[in-house]
């Protein structure tokens, strides 16, 4: 059975929480992504991350400058994270029963992120 290591996505794309959303936006432009990995304060902190999806629904549909609001204002902290050791299947249902499409793989530390579309194109389907 693959696991979550097998086929996540290893180069990670992190941006700091007191970053600017319009930085958000032009990392994701700049790299093709859907989403960013917000980095930790410290060692004991926990990972964030922002999606396309937080940006439209809270800073474009009411109009505000993404210029003016910070990451951390807006990102999802602490997010769920997948073990690299869990089977593809099991990754597929966590990712059914809460309604991600996303999530940083970690073990100690960030290893890569794992999404729907890693699933569908690298999975054993």
């Amino acid at each position: 059975m693959l696991k979550a290591a097998d086929i996540m996505t290893k180069n990670v794309v992190k941006i700091r929480g007191s970053a600017t959303v319009a930085e958000a936006v032009q990392l994701m432009k700049e790299n093709g992504l859907r989403a960013l990995i917000v980095d930790r304060r410290h060692d004991q902190d926990a990972y964030g991350m922002v999606t396309e999806t937080d940006i439209v629904y809270k800073v474009t549909a009411f109009g505000t400058d993404p210029k003016r609001v910070r990451v951390y204002e807006i990102m999802t902290k602490p997010c769920i994270v997948v073990n690299p050791d869990l089977g593809v299947e099991y990754v597929a249902r966590l990712f059914a029963n809460t309604r991600i499409r996303r999530a940083p793989v970690i073990k100690g530390e960030l290893l890569g992120v794992i999404s729907v579309t890693d699933i569908l194109t690298k999975g054993d389907l």
